[in-house]
């Protein structure tokens, strides 16, 4: 019996990441055949990376597997989402084959005995847990740290073929969601899954609606195992309508760090990094920002909060340059049976260097007269700053940043060109961006460039989304 709604994601995201592709050429020949995929596979993908990778996951250089996790982005965590579940897919000549879907309660409590991993101090503190389980494995932003720490703690718990894992593969609600615009509605048992009520209507129905229509808790997923076969029967029959539409949604799947892929081949590799494709922190050689929120026990209040995220400077009279990082929320939400009060661990990520000035808006004292805990270190080559806050429904909250501008940083305002790439967290879907720039001397081009009534003074304005990571070049006089 199936445990999480990720076995319908799972099915609708191998059609979308790799069977997909393979059906459109089961429907046209009557079977997979691998000149076919090399006859009309480039036109119809268009893209050499996507095609490489299409014809390699299905197993048409050997036999591959590859481990899928279930990112659920209204449970954020660095890695895009709380890995609720997950399952694993072999393919051999183009013929995929299930091996495993579960919960990863299921493999966590069964290797709980013997499991020797230390967590995180965070996850330690915050979930109360003394043992770092493969459900918690993505606390890393950059998804290939996230993939590598997984498969460790995968294989640890003895996982189903640990040590043949080709690919890890992580996808949010956000992939079935934009599926079902291309499909339409899919009616089960009575109930009418839609784009827009998806996951509230499942999660109800998994949680709650099986008690409502007399069906005991361990036949509650049927609900699950009935839309997964009207959703795939769907896909098949309109995959041949819509092929390029399929095509197109994966490619922007990936491009909006809602699908994310990690190879242990080097060649695919490759590939994937030079796409965007990987989920990797860009090792960047000018300014950097990147907020990571971790959802701690705060059920799935990520639907409900809106966030924007503000980037500041400005020259001192000391030479140096004070930054400020904000992220400002919107608790949209109430106390219910799937949001409560938000409980996240936030970092910002910034160039080596950066000097921390101090947090505004922490929450993690113990008590009242404490100061609040500020965490900061290196990782993959960034200096991060974290803490710990928490916002009641209905409430706005903001958290603050402040530091000093790398070095690095303020040499290439000297040098007079100064380059920004401000990149979102896997899973979060298009929140606000603000940045106002005083560079301390006027500013000759910039790309993209301001509202023309911003322009000819030393402050760089931009007000945008993080729908997808951001690039800025700014030249000075």
């Amino acid at each position: 019996m199936l445990k999480k709604i990720f076995y319908i994601l799972l099915l609708i995201a191998i059609i979308l990441s790799l069977v997909g592709t393979g059906m459109f050429f089961w429907y046209k020949n009557g079977g997979m055949q691998k000149y076919v995929l090399d006859s009309y596979g480039k036109k119809i993908i268009q893209s050499q990376t996507l095609y490489d990778l299409v014809r390699d996951g299905l197993g048409f250089s050997g036999e591959r597997h590859t481990l899928i996790l279930f990112l659920n982005n209204t449970e954020l965590r660095p890695g895009g989402g709380f890995i609720g579940s997950y399952a694993v897919v072999s393919a051999n000549n183009g013929i995929p084959k299930l091996l495993k879907v579960e919960g990863t309660e299921i493999i966590d409590n069964y290797s709980s005995s013997y499991l020797e991993s230390v967590p995180p101090t965070v996850i330690k503190k915050y979930l109360g847990v003394e043992k770092w389980y493969f459900r918690d494995s993505n606390w890393s932003p950059d998804f290939v740290e996230s993939a590598k720490k997984g498969l460790e703690l995968y294989t640890k718990e003895r996982g189903t073929s640990a040590a043949d894992i080709d690919y890890v593969v992580g996808l949010t609600p956000t992939v079935i969601k934009e599926a079902l615009k291309i499909t339409g509605p899919v009616k089960v048992n009575g109930i009418e899954f839609t784009a827009d009520n998806f996951v509230e209507k499942l999660q109800w129905e998994v949680e709650y609606g099986y008690a409502q229509q007399g069906i005991s808790f361990d036949e509650r997923k049927k609900t699950l195992q009935d839309l997964t076969k009207a959703v795939f029967l769907n896909l098949g029959k309109d995959f041949l309508k819509y092929n390029q539409d399929f095509m197109n949604l994966s490619k922007r799947m990936l491009k909006e760090k809602q699908i994310i892929i990690y190879s242990t081949d080097a060649t695919i590799a490759k590939g994937l990094q030079s796409e965007g494709w990987n989920g990797e922190i860009k090792k960047e050689q000018g300014d950097f920002v990147l907020w990571a929120d971790a959802n701690l026990g705060a059920l799935k209040t990520d639907l409900v909060m809106d966030r924007e995220l503000v980037y500041t400077f400005f020259p001192t009279t000391s030479g140096k340059y004070l930054a400020k990082a904000t992220m400002k929320y919107t608790h949209r939400g109430e106390f219910n049976w799937r949001t409560t009060r938000y409980r996240a661990y936030a970092r910002v990520f910034v160039p080596e260097g950066s000097e921390f000035i101090k947090a505004v808006g922490a929450m993690n004292k113990e008590k009242s007269d404490e100061k609040p805990i500020i965490d900061w270190g290196i990782e993959n080559g960034k200096q991060w700053f974290g803490t710990f806050i928490a916002i009641e429904p209905g409430k706005k909250g903001e958290l603050t940043f402040e530091f000093y501008l790398s070095p690095k940083i303020i040499a290439l305002i000297k040098e007079n060109k100064y380059n920004l790439l401000i990149q979102k967290q896997i899973g979060t879907e298009a929140h606000k961006l603000t940045l106002n720039l005083d560079f301390g001397k006027n500013i000759s081009k910039a790309n993209p460039s301001e509202d023309e009534n911003n322009y000819g003074d030393s402050k760089f304005v931009y007000n945008g989304d993080l729908r997808l990571d951001q690039s800025f070049q700014v030249e000075l006089k």
